[in-house]
């Protein structure tokens, strides 16, 4: 049995793979096995090739033998696809054949059609040698016409996407990391004007261990950095740079992402594959959607309530800023679900894998929480309930393991759970009201509150279904 503490502490046999993160190695982070619940992944639907239109005749094409489809159609099903015809190369649409042109019905106006068509050749044909007499005349020069331009169209107003990126490009930067074993590529922002740089842990964990990080400006300026802190549970990380007075720190503003919207517009900046300086945009597709993670390297699992969105995000956006229609950061991007679905690294495959429209962000909201205490303390502060939950439970909901971390109790004695009447094998259904359909989908909600917060939590017992408040507890640090 796998079991996972909520407090973000791993036990033995902890279930992965599944949901990649955006990093990988090389020109962007490092890799990262991943996993989305709930533990039955999306369906994701096959969409057919697009349905070709009908072939038209040609006039003066000469009839195909008898019992051949006419020139450029295949029956259905007679060339399998990606296979070359005797004719030459298959059409892209494969074994989709083309419906055969109807019978002309009146000669009359087919005639007439076909005049139209033929007049319209010709005064082509005139038209075409009148203006290469007259280019010839004037000596051979270019004949291009240069498009008239609107000082206006010129300004981009301050909300378009231009006017935006233009403005939050110069606080975006892209992070380098590199220790003994591994280095990375991500992306960054500037937080404040003290030279506070806020990211992923996975972008910068390269370096934890007494490794280099740099910084690069949207302006060619790169500074060296240092760690502040890092929340391996939150995936998020604080680092500062190092002799930088010359800096020019321009803070990005901070949204809510307490109200940002499905459906609302959102802008992606970063470097994926190293390529600084991206702006992508997209979406809000979905709130509150449970993604796990893991490095794969035996670290402390991260868990997110995330934003979902189709901008497209790539290795290297991580722990850039995904911005709301005015400019303002609404997440951290930090993890991507990708096509290539096995195992092997975080992408789920053995090559990096690119955007597919299903990118995830962390909340700003929790992100500048976790920020503002890795500033303050050094440490990340976690929300816990004092219970460790069943990761391998496949039923609705979250399951409290029969044992814990060590062969302990799954209930802390003493702890927020116990003192609530939690007990070993309840299965939590509803946290306030959040549905909570799977272990990590409690901890990430449990992670969006504060220690000391107080949560109603839905519970089923003996095939009876219970409700109780329990008081959050903490735990600082993530070891």
């Amino acid at each position: 049995m796998s079991t996972e503490n909520e407090g973000g502490l791993p036990a033995s046999g902890q279930d992965g793979g599944g949901w990649p993160m955006e990093g990988e190695p090389g020109v962007s982070e490092q890799p990262r096995d991943t996993a989305q619940m709930p533990t039955v992944p999306p369906t994701y639907p096959t969409t057919p090739p697009p349905v070709t239109p009908s072939a038209f005749s040609t006039p003066g094409q000469p009839a195909p033998p008898p019992g051949q489809p006419p020139l450029g159609q295949q029956p259905l099903g007679q060339q399998p696809l990606g296979q070359e015809s005797p004719n030459g190369p298959q059409d892209p649409y494969g074994s989709y054949a083309l419906s055969p042109a109807p019978e002309p019905k009146r000669r009359g106006a087919g005639g007439l059609i076909a005049a139209v068509i033929v007049a319209a050749l010709v005064a082509g044909g005139v038209g075409g040698g009148i203006g290469y007499w007259a280019a010839d005349r004037a000596g051979g020069g270019s004949t291009t016409v240069s498009s008239a331009v609107d000082p206006k169209a010129l300004n981009r107003p301050p909300n378009s996407v231009a006017g935006i990126a233009n403005r939050a490009l110069p606080s975006v930067v892209t992070i380098n990391a590199s220790g003994s074993q591994e280095s990375g590529t991500g992306t960054g922002f500037v937080y404040d004007t003290q030279g506070h740089i806020l990211t992923n842990n996975h972008v910068v964990a390269p370096a934890a261990g007494g490794g280099k990080l740099t910084v690069t400006f949207s302006n060619g300026k790169t500074y060296d950095a240092e760690v502040v802190g890092r929340a391996q549970g939150y995936d998020i990380a604080v680092i500062k740079l190092k002799n930088a007075g010359d800096a020019k720190l321009t803070p990005l503003p901070l949204g809510d992402s307490n109200q940002a919207q499905v459906g609302d517009s959102t802008i992606a900046i970063g470097a994926p594959f190293g390529l600084s300086g991206t702006v992508t945009t997209g979406i809000v597709s979905a709130k509150n959607r449970p993604v796990a993670s893991s490095d794969g390297q035996g670290s402390t699992a991260s868990y997110m309530s995330a934003l979902q969105t189709d901008a497209s995000i790539n290795p290297g956006n991580s722990g850039g800023p995904l911005l709301n229609a005015n400019g303002a950061v609404i997440g951290v991007n930090s993890a991507i679900q990708s096509a290539n679905n096995g195992g092997g690294n975080m992408f789920g495959g053995s090559s990096q894998a690119g955007s597919i429209g299903l990118g995830f962000a962390i909340p700003i909201n929790e992100a500048k929480y976790v920020a503002d205490t890795l500033i303050k303390t050094g440490q990340p502060v976690y929300a816990v309930m004092g219970l460790s939950v069943n990761m391998n439970y496949n039923g609705q909901g979250a399951q409290i393991s029969d044992n814990g971390a060590g062969g302990g109790s799954a209930v802390t004695p003493g702890g927020p759970g116990d003192k609530a009447g939690l007990k070993a094998g309840d299965v939590i259904t509803k946290l306030d009201d959040t549905m909570i359909d799977s272990g990590p989908t409690l901890i990430g909600t449990i992670w969006q509150h504060r220690p000391g917060d107080k949560v109603q939590v839905t519970y089923q017992r003996d095939g009876s279904t219970h409700t109780t408040t329990v008081t959050l507890g903490e735990r600082k640090g993530d070891s």
